[in-house]
């Protein structure tokens, strides 16, 4: 005896609505002074990302995709113009790649004989969070 297993073709679904970006938590790890300390979630997950993406150097580590972490080591080398424009972008580009970023903009720079201080907005799902970043 065999079975034939008949499966339904030509059928049309209307008001079928698709989700196409699943919001997931950001529920992590509390790191502060180099150790773990608990959890954190929302704002505060967030921040505590950008200041890792900013202090990770990208390609460095095999542990981490191509996408994740900056390329700011380069900046000292270039002229200080050139090096405003890097900056934006580079700093834009690493921290564009959480989802949870909508835009990164109102930069200022204040520079010293041997680094620049970049204050920034990351403009995000919670809310505005001001960033400080010193380059040398």
């Amino acid at each position: 005896m065999s079975y034939v297993s008949i499966l339904p073709q030509g059928a049309i679904i209307d008001n079928l609505e698709i989700k196409n970006e699943a919001e997931m938590p950001s529920k992590t790890y509390k790191i502060k002074d180099n150790k773990i300390v608990g959890f954190c979630d929302g704002k505060e997950a967030l921040e505590q990302t950008i200041y890792f993406i900013l202090n990770t150097e990208r390609y460095n580590y095999l542990i981490y995709s191509n996408s994740y972490g900056s390329e700011l080591n380069i900046i000292s080398e270039l002229d200080r113009d050139i090096a405003k424009s890097e900056l934006k972008r580079r700093i834009s580009e690493a921290i564009l790649q959480d989802d949870r970023v909508k835009d990164v903009g109102n930069f200022e720079f204040s520079y010293s004989e041997d680094s620049v201080l970049v204050k920034f907005t990351v403009f995000s799902i919670y809310g505005d969070i001001e960033i400080e970043k010193e380059e040398s």
